[in-house]
């Protein structure tokens, strides 16, 4: 190769040498990404020396799946600075954003198996609601459906850190590597979030949402977020409900939003508003079998850890919930929430 007189080589020698097609050589070419040193009386194009690398460096960057216009960085980088990765960094910022997208392009893939396999492992008379189902979630899954139902269910005028915070813990994020179930769960969440309220109904509210007000459901979320992480712990454990630092913490939260003391009576009048409040166990359910792997324990929720510090609150009132109001009785109410 390059033994002509003047050094050069033809677009024939250069594909060859790199393996490419001349087709290939041709279009990077007119892209400007490999420079012509010069063309023959013939008006056929020369290559110097220098191309037969630039050319391998080039099907090595396309080959990562690089887009032209992020090889034209790189190259102009590595001719300003002399490296393959230059001052500025270009090689490892294409680098960078290619693995994510393929980290992307790798979870829609590991969504849609764990997809088939559902509708592969229903029952027949299953299938056309599981495909019913699957095919209202975008691929890759995203959130945005539930996210918009909880903005709408918490108070209005909510900081935006406070009610970001909350969402960060009531929206699963669905998970890398899904089994069928944890598939069919989060098409269910999504369902549930989608589907429109009845006529002439309006979403009942909890009855802290009225009486905190926006700054008050601030700092009633943000201790709320506290008592049900503590509450986590003890559940994780297999502990039963009881009185200590998750419950106080989740009683401090209410205190804080109304402005009031912790006492007995307070405790006893807690423990009824929420027990009346409006919920819906089966959001939680759901989320809970989107976020524990197949096998193990159910994860904690927001939902699960508010009946556990319920039950610690009512146990130590003495109070006993209305048989109709009760979290466990609440699955027949119509609107999901915390019970706060």
């Amino acid at each position: 190769m390059f033994t002509s007189n003047d050094g050069l080589c033809g677009i024939g020698e250069l594909a060859e040498g790199a393996g490419v097609t001349v087709k290939t050589v041709r279009f990077y070419s007119d892209r400007g990404l490999l420079p012509e040193a010069s063309r023959s009386a013939g008006g056929h194009r020369r290559y110097g020396p220098e191309a037969l690398d630039r050319l391998r460096l080039i099907r090595s960057l396309r080959a990562l799946g690089l887009a032209v216009p992020e090889v034209r960085r790189i190259l102009d980088e590595r001719h300003a600075h002399g490296t393959a990765g230059g001052e500025g960094g270009a090689l490892e910022a294409a680098v960078a954003g290619r693995l994510r997208e393929v980290g992307s392009e790798l979870r829609a893939l590991r969504w849609r198996e764990a997809a088939l396999r559902l509708v592969q492992e229903a029952p027949p008379g299953e299938q056309a609601d599981r495909l019913r189902l699957i095919g209202a979630v975008s691929v890759p899954p995203s959130t945005a459906p539930l996210v918009r139902f909880w903005r709408g269910w918490l108070p209005a005028r909510m900081p935006a850190r406070s009610a970001g915070a909350f969402l960060d813990v009531a929206v699963p994020q669905p998970p890398d590597e899904p089994a069928p179930a944890q598939v069919l769960a989060f098409a269910r969440l999504n369902a549930l979030t989608l589907a429109p309220c009845r006529p002439g109904t309006v979403q009942p509210q909890p009855e802290a949402h009225r009486a905190a007000g926006a700054r008050g459901a601030a700092l009633l979320y943000t201790g709320l977020a506290e008592a049900y992480e503590l509450a986590g712990v003890h559940m994780r454990r297999g502990r039963e409900p009881h009185p200590g630092e998750a419950l106080d913490a989740f009683v401090a939260s209410y205190t804080s939003a109304y402005g009031v003391r912790d006492t007995p009576g307070f405790r006893r009048r807690l423990a009824g508003q929420l027990a009346a409040d409006p919920r819906l166990d089966g959001y939680w359910e759901l989320v809970a079998e989107v976020t524990t792997a197949p096998g193990a324990r159910p994860e904690p929720t927001p939902g699960s850890a508010h009946d556990w510090l319920l039950a610690a609150l009512t146990a130590g009132t003495g109070a006993v919930p209305d048989q109709g109001t009760s979290p466990r009785q609440s699955k027949r109410r119509v609107s999901p929430g915390l019970g706060v």
